[in-house]
């Protein structure tokens, strides 16, 4: 208790300091006489559930202790686990990374991935594909001599956490003079959301059991909306679920980032509990036109970052929190993030 006590003061002392916005800022927060009865309850239908003597810490306050961040990049790996620090994967790009100077804008939180590799074998010595965030932007042939041209010409002129909401304009090839396999390649990535799910085996046994667990329930909850997005579905318009290395308070298992575009499925605004009784609202699936839709493209406009998350949570964040960009189980859950569209963050 002695620590929790500590952890809040420091919280709080660091949020006037820093001007962060509080917890029940930054999100909005599920109340029932908006947003339903459902909101109240865990999911009664989910079968899946974590090991017996799982456990996590449930006494310290989670919110606004994170580093803050300005853009993240996630290298496909092919592979769920990891060397406890991900820059020592020899001849990986994510070594690369720890070799290079910084972004001029800010710091790069750097994961490792699932994604699959162009060759779907988690081989360093082939080019792979990175997702970078919060551009929502996949950057393709991607080798670890090209990772400072890729620092300097595109990451650095990224949008970041603090950015408004303004469309971007950012190279579509990426030259090295480095590289022996020709220019980097980037795009818009198809997803509308994409959810990030901490797998790291080698730093916590509870992350490595935790992940594939949620990343079925989720999936069992989007597949009826059809959202479901598997790693090689660019379908547009869905989901993309991650496995990615440490991110910290393994502790707090299972981690979960959900980055959204701005009112990703046309239904934020919805009061759900103004509508008829079993009516769900109509999602929007969006009409991708490539030109138009890169013309105006804005990035990601939240991350919200939740912790302890358990299956029977699953439906509820489908429902409030990846749809409607809503916090169910802020006090317990909500460890922090951004929102460009308000301006605010939790550092």
């Amino acid at each position: 208790m002695a620590a929790a006590g500590l952890l809040s003061i420091f919280g709080g002392a660091k949020r006037v300091l820093t001007g962060s916005a509080r917890a029940s800022e930054l999100f909005p927060q599920t109340r029932s006489d908006v947003d339903g009865e459902e909101c109240k309850h865990d999911c009664d239908s989910c079968t899946v559930k974590y090991p017996r003597h799982f456990k996590v810490e449930e006494s310290h306050p989670l919110y606004g202790n994170i580093k803050p961040w300005s853009t993240h990049v996630l290298v496909a790996t092919s592979k769920s686990d990891w060397s406890r620090h991900v820059e020592d994967e020899r001849g990986s790009v994510m070594e690369a990374f720890g070799h290079a100077s910084k972004p001029s804008n800010g710091r790069l939180m750097l994961s490792a991935s699932n994604m699959h590799t162009p060759n779907n074998r988690p081989d360093y010595s082939e080019p792979t594909t990175l997702l970078v965030l919060p551009a929502f932007t996949i950057v393709e042939n991607v080798t670890p001599p090209a990772v400072p041209s890729l620092i300097n010409k595109y990451i650095s002129k990224a949008p970041t956490t603090s950015d408004p909401l303004d469309p971007f304009t950012l190279p579509k090839t990426i030259s090295s003079s480095r590289s022996t396999v020709g220019d980097m390649i980037a795009r818009p990535c198809p997803h509308r959301a994409v959810v990030l799910l901490c797998s790291h085996r080698t730093r916590d046994a509870r992350c490595g059991q935790s992940a594939p667990l949620i990343k079925k329930e989720l999936e069992r909850h989007l597949r009826v909306l059809g959202l479901d997005r598997d790693l090689d579905d660019e379908r547009p318009g869905g989901v993309g679920i991650y496995f990615v290395n440490h991110v910290g308070g393994h502790k707090y298992s299972a981690n979960m980032m959900i980055y959204r575009r701005p009112d990703a499925f046309g239904i934020d605004e919805v009061q759900r509990a103004k509508l008829p009784p079993g009516q769900e609202p109509e999602i929007v699936k969006p009409v991708v036109d490539a030109d138009t839709e890169e013309a105006r493209d804005v990035g990601a406009a939240q991350c919200i970052w939740l912790a302890r998350v358990r299956p029977e949570d699953c439906e509820n964040i489908v429902r409030y929190t990846i749809l409607q960009g809503k916090v169910v189980k802020g006090d317990r859950q909500l460890r922090g993030g951004f929102d460009r569209g308000t301006g605010m963050m939790s550092w």
